[in-house]
């Protein structure tokens, strides 16, 4: 039996999972977020001791918190760019990870794993042109279109993307610390939110304006996904949209938004359904890195889907 290994690392917490060729997970762990060391420690006790029980991993896959950079000191070194996160910009992820657990290592970000995950096994099943949106901690994003994942020089930030301010939100300075309150991550990210609010979302009944608020930006930003992409669904996921009835009142503000337009007469039909939850939920994310990790063809290659990380 070939087993895999998967690896989802967020700001907070890192899922490991181990799992058979039909990608039922055998094995699951989580351990918090800490320096890159203890870390990186943690999941090599974690996938050491689950190969005495279950037999040798072949390969792993990890989709990561960002950003994600090449290394300018050599072609094929890929670690964690400029992130807040404090210990890890810089970090060499994938290079440390392949040295401890002594097999090849495919890296990408969270988001693009869930995204292929949601293609493959959950809500966007048969469709070529997607974009998975999660909102959390930051705003992040992942695109496929044409039934590939596109990543360009590096990869897509689409909470960095600008948006206009509401009116009457102009006292509002935002959370960006690169942009304040100009893009989607400053305006409606869960920071965003819980600096708005003062108080836990979860303490928020769903009647409060804020919550119409969070869906005009996040409107706004799947306005411009529609316009320059023209996907067949938008899946909106991430800890934010786990609040009751804001799939809705986006769907709502973006109808408003589209005021009747778009170029693709197949996506004006669909309207409000554009939108989407993911139906993988928090799975997404370390499936799409066991499928990564299925796609490691010997040590520093994987599919071609993923090659710009290698």
């Amino acid at each position: 039996m070939t087993l895999w290994g998967g690896i989802e690392g967020g700001g907070t917490k890192f899922v490991c999972a181990v799992a058979d060729e039909r990608l039922n997970i055998l094995s699951e762990a989580v351990f918090p977020t800490e320096s890159p060391e203890k870390t990186v420690e943690a999941i090599a006790n974690f996938f050491f001791a689950q190969e005495q029980v279950l037999g040798p991993v072949s390969a792993y896959g990890v989709g990561s918190f960002g950003p994600l950079r090449r290394d300018p000191l050599g072609p094929g070194f890929m670690g964690i760019g400029n992130t807040p996160k404090a210990g890890w910009k810089g970090f060499a992820l994938r290079r440390v990870l392949q040295e401890r657990l002594g097999r090849p290592v495919a890296l990408d970000t969270d988001v693009n794993c869930a995204l292929q995950a949601e293609m493959k096994m959950g809500v966007a099943q048969g469709l070529r042109h997607v974009v998975y949106v999660t909102v959390g901690t930051g705003v992040g994003g992942g695109l496929c279109i044409d039934g590939r994942i596109v990543h360009g020089s590096a990869h897509s930030e689409l909470g960095h993307m600008l948006v206009p301010k509401r009116p009457g939100d102009e006292a509002f300075p935002g959370v960006c610390p690169f942009h304040g309150d100009r893009c989607v991550e400053g305006l409606a990210s869960g920071p965003a939110l819980a600096r708005r609010l003062g108080r836990p979302a979860q303490e928020v009944p769903a009647h409060d304006p804020i919550w119409q608020l969070q869906a005009h930006y996040l409107a706004l930003m799947c306005h411009n996904l529609i316009q320059t992409l023209s996907p067949e669904c938008i899946i909106l996921g991430g800890g934010v949209m786990n609040q009751p009835g804001l799939l809705a009142l986006v769907r709502s503000a973006l109808r408003e938004s589209l005021g009747g337009y778009c170029a693709s007469e197949a996506l004006l039909a669909k309207g409000h359904e554009v939108l989407v939850a993911p139906a993988l939920a928090g799975r997404a994310g370390v499936l799409g890195a066991l499928m990564l990790a299925q796609g490691v063809s010997q040590v520093g290659q994987t599919a071609p889907h993923v090659e710009w990380v290698e």
